[in-house]
């Protein structure tokens, strides 16, 4: 977690484009920039901004975006910008992540689970962005995933060529991205892109109450539990198992783990009656 001085927390008067709720460790953003929710610069910008304020707040524990708009959770990135962009001499190769890059890493490598609820249609930059969180859950015959960027003589620029494949495989990725296709919610469930598709009107609830609940556990355990998730997808796998290693020696060492621990047995745990019902169990654990 960060070691930084606290920051004040942020308000809907921080944004333009992002409504902020904060309930029991959870940040609710709900994107609000009519008429379809466009990714446009002042967008990237705000959620950028966002994204720097929670990864450092250590009473954040659980960040959650979404949209209101029944239509549209992000359209894609805003294609009048596109145009816009320097085209002058020869293309150049970076050698560090920046802008769009650089925000969507953040919301991977923070430490704190990032949820994403896509109500309606995303797409482009909106769906490279979904991607990077650390879950997806979307609603059946609503949701819509599609990389447009293809048909328009582009690419997906902003992560996706290689946070689709990474969720989805190879070849399905290419029907994405090379096809410009439409991605129903029941498909994008199957193919590994959204965890759960969920009827409209039980979506909103169930991601309401996976945030709390995760939010309520011990913050070091949840922070380095998906430090450790993260480095399967960047590390061999012999490198990746000595780094959960050392990460599960480090969480044995932080004040939280012994007394978490001491309660599970209290309430039940590893008794037949308390391991049947384990995953409410734990739910009762305080880590206060």
């Amino acid at each position: 977690m960060s070691t930084n001085a606290p920051r004040p927390p942020l308000t809907d008067d921080d944004f333009e484009l992002l409504r902020i709720e904060r309930d029991a460790g959870v940040v609710f953003a709900t994107i609000d920039a009519p008429p379809i929710n466009v990714m446009t610069p002042p967008l990237f910008r705000e959620l950028a901004k966002f994204s720097a304020h929670v990864a450092d707040d250590d009473s954040v524990r659980v960040v959650v975006l979404r949209s209101d708009n029944p239509d549209f959770f992000i359209a894609h990135f805003d294609v009048e910008a596109i145009l816009g962009f320097p085209t002058e001499g020869a293309a150049e190769r970076p050698t560090e992540l920046r802008g769009f890059h650089a925000m969507c890493e953040r919301y991977r490598t923070m430490p704190k689970a990032t949820i994403v609820e896509i109500g309606g249609r995303v797409g482009g930059g909106g769906s490279e962005l979904s991607m990077s969180c650390d879950m997806r859950f979307g609603a059946l015959d609503r949701t819509v995933i599609n990389q447009m960027e293809v048909p328009i003589g582009i690419l997906p620029g902003g992560t996706g060529t290689q946070r689709l494949p990474r969720l989805v495989g190879r070849g399905r990725a290419m029907e994405v991205i090379l096809g410009g296709v439409d991605l129903d919610a029941r498909t994008a469930e199957q193919w590994g892109y959204l965890n759960r598709a969920l009827p409209a009107d039980e979506l909103r609830p169930f991601v309401n109450e996976l945030a709390h609940r995760i939010a309520k556990f011990p913050p070091q355990a949840v922070a380095l539990a998906k430090q450790a998730t993260n480095a399967a997808d960047e590390l061999p796998l012999r490198e990746g198992l000595l780094e959960e290693q050392y990460l599960f020696q480090r969480l044995m060492r932080t004040p939280e783990a012994r007394p978490a621990m001491e309660q599970f047995l209290e309430l039940g745990g590893q008794t037949r009656d308390g391991e049947m019902r384990v995953a409410e169990l734990v739910a009762e654990i305080s880590t206060d």
